[in-house]
């Protein structure tokens, strides 16, 4: 991968679900470490699965990746950033305030906005407090779908604006008081996020149509917040189809004609491809030969002529529409991890 002849001190990976981000970034940090650097691989997708690719259970603590010397990894848990925020801030005042002014306290802080101000917190903390990651030569971030990550790398600016211009001196999580000691923590985040010799943003793609569309949306907003320096990373090509497969070759030609449609904006970026890979991108070893571009030791590559997968029966849609169309009314939810077919089906 040429991304890693070129990787900043922070690197991170967005895209769509499913477009393989968290494979991509596994695999240069794990590359990045093999070459003597000290990385830390973090996730910032509250539905990570770092812990399944790497095979090792993570929490909001670096932990070191076995077999991947210089290598750590963490996940950033919303939810578990919430709480400690929130005890960190009413703790102080149990047994001095009255039962019920804690009770408020509590209150006050249950709200969805504090889930996101303490992941927010944790992340800005990596980006602008030096003793934060100044252990490490490299920060990769996995990050969660577009949308959320496109939120959470424009929160810095926002919430150092909102500290800055704030006359009120209180906050959807209290006083202000409380997050003046994190502005510089938050002007530090915005300035090496739109400092493209520390910061590279990688667009993680297929060649798919919807997916390079995303891709442009996502380069465009980025651009519009300063951070400029991005390269694109289309995934999942299929370069060498057989022929005789009918699938094989749409599938291939498909692909050619959505990067022969290409976003212009994407086309003026550096950009490289990553084959479609024979094998399951799981465990360090097969995520060291992504990046090295071969078949990893021990892991065959498919072939055909194979035995028949035998499926378990599964019923169909038809039944569920029927029986529903019969009750007049009806809920369905479509659930699954990234990229396997939810909004189609």
């Amino acid at each position: 991968m040429e991304l890693i002849n070129h990787a900043t001190r922070f690197l991170f990976f967005t895209g769509k679900g499913g477009v393989g981000k968290t494979s991509l970034s596994c695999a240069t940090a794990i590359a990045l470490a093999g070459r003597g650097r000290r990385v830390l691989l973090v996730s910032t997708d509250p539905a990570s699965n770092l812990d399944q690719v790497l095979g090792i259970a993570l929490d909001g603590r670096p932990t070191p990746v076995p077999g991947v010397e210089r290598l750590a990894a963490l996940n950033i848990d919303p939810e578990k950033a919430a709480t400690d925020y929130r005890e960190r801030t009413v703790g102080p005042f149990r047994g001095v305030l009255p039962e019920a002014s804690v009770r408020q306290m509590e209150e006050q802080l249950s709200g969805g906005c504090t889930v996101e101000i303490a992941a927010f917190d944790q992340f800005a903390g990596l980006l602008g407090a030096a003793e934060g990651t100044d252990g490490f030569d490299h920060v990769v971030f996995d990050t969660a779908p577009t949308g959320h990550t496109l939120r959470l790398l424009k929160l810095p600016s926002a919430w150092d604006g909102f500290l800055r211009d704030n006359t009120t001196g209180t906050s959807c999580i209290g006083p202000l008081s409380g997050l003046g000691a994190q502005q510089a923590v938050y002007a530090a985040a915005v300035a090496a996020l739109q400092d493209g010799a520390r910061t590279t943003l990688v667009l993680v793609t297929r060649p798919e149509a919807s997916s390079l569309a995303e891709a442009e949306r996502t380069r465009e907003e980025l651009q519009a917040a300063g951070l400029a320096n991005q390269r694109l990373v289309i995934n999942g090509v299929l370069v060498q189809p057989d022929t005789r497969d009918d699938l094989a070759a749409a599938f291939a030609r498909r692909g050619r004609e959505a990067l022969a449609a290409m976003p212009a904006g994407l086309r003026g970026l550096a950009s490289e491809q990553v084959a479609l890979q024979p094998f399951e991108l799981v465990g360090v070893e097969a995520l060291r030969s992504l990046a090295a571009g071969v078949s990893p030791v021990g892991v065959p590559e498919a072939e055909g002529g194979g035995a028949a997968v035998a499926w378990p029966e599964a019923p169909d849609l038809g039944p569920l529409l029927d029986e529903m169309e019969r009750a007049g009314r009806g809920l369905v939810m479509v659930m699954g991890k990234g990229g396997v077919g939810k909004t189609t089906t």
